[in-house]
């Protein structure tokens, strides 16, 4: 079993990219803590901090719109981690696919 102690030696709260397992589409961003990381782990779907909220949440609690966590890796300086899953419809709460849907022009 992983140490999570290594994921929250630099901060209490770390960034964890959500990646779809199969299209590898970036769906979204969000903040983890330890709480979440463990409640991940013992559930299948993917829990979060909510940093404007001060509060855990279980994305697709209100919507339906779950992320069933299938892998779960971390970076080179393991302070980063990367939920690859399966969800249940649109991920972010506009409706879009994904979060990721504005472009910026350069």
């Amino acid at each position: 079993m992983f140490d999570l102690d290594l994921l929250f030696q630099k901060s209490e709260l770390i960034p964890v990219i959500i990646q779809h397992v199969d299209t590898k589409d970036v769906l979204m961003l969000g903040f983890t803590n330890r709480k979440a990381v463990e409640l991940t782990l013992e559930t299948g779907t993917a829990w979060f901090w909510s940093r404007s909220r001060q509060e855990l949440w279980n994305k697709g609690s209100t919507s339906g719109n779950f992320l069933h966590v299938k892998r779960i890796m971390t970076d080179c300086d393991t302070d980063t981690l990367l939920y690859l899953c399966i969800p249940d419809g649109p991920t972010c709460h506009t409706g879009a696919h994904s979060c990721f849907f504005r472009e910026i022009e350069i």
